[in-house]
């Protein structure tokens, strides 16, 4: 078992009190599978038979709406996890995750996650606390949804691509590998035309940068504070 093996673990939330042994043990839980672009990793309201951790790729979270369209609900990177939710309490999953670049996703069995919670409580206290981080995001995007003009909404999947797939530089963000806009509309609820408007708005008044496929925020904290 190389180091490298066990190195991707040590980024993921609820595992990074552990020690290298107890990560170790954890990588001969699972195992790993790759995944191509558009490959869909689960669906929606299949049976929970694993939690999954993404060693490498970007992937989406996603459901339909009463008229077939997809809605975004996050879109996750390197050393996020999902699939805990059904894995806790026995039900079906509740959205379908699709990959949205090549993807190694580390998967672990039911019984052998569950089993890792009895055995080191640790990583139940973290577990706890990154789904409560999760419910928090949530409330601020129905609020963002429910109550913000177009502007604000666009402004409100800015930052939570920022918190979810960005890097941060002294005080910038880059966000590599942007979404697409139709992809942005749907997180946003909005249209395609609309996102193109509003970031090209925010690129005018200087508030973003779009160098290629990466967008830049040029001042977080100030932005977040315009729009939260």
């Amino acid at each position: 078992m190389s180091k490298a093996d066990i190195e991707f673990l040590k980024y993921v939330p609820i595992f990074s009190d552990l020690t290298d042994l107890e990560l170790e043990r954890i990588t001969q839980l699972g195992s790993r599978k790759k995944f191509n672009k558009g490959g869909v990793i689960l669906l929606e309201k299949e049976s929970a038979a694993s939690m999954f951790v993404i060693v490498n790729g970007k992937v989406k979270v996603v459901r339909m709406d009463e008229e077939g369209r997809e809605v975004i609900l996050s879109i996750l990177g390197p050393s996020d996890f999902f699939g805990e939710m059904a894995i806790l309490d026995g039900q079906t999953r509740s959205a379908t995750v699709v990959a949205t670049a090549k993807a190694e996703i580390f998967v672990i069995q039911r019984h052998d996650f569950l089993k890792l919670l009895h055995s080191h409580p640790i990583v139940g206290v973290a577990l706890l606390r990154e789904l409560t981080n999760r419910l928090r995001k949530a409330d601020a995007q129905i609020k963002s949804l429910s109550l913000k003009d177009a502007t604000g909404r666009v402004a409100t999947v800015v930052l939570q691509l920022a918190d979810d797939i960005g890097f941060f530089r002294k005080g910038k963000v880059e966000i590599d590998d942007l979404p697409m806009q139709q992809d942005i509309a749907n997180m946003a609820g909005t249209a395609r035309e609309t996102i193109s408007r509003t970031l090209h708005k925010f690129i005018k008044k200087g508030q973003l940068r779009l160098q290629g496929n990466k967008l830049i925020i040029t001042d977080y904290e100030k932005f977040k504070q315009l729009y939260t």
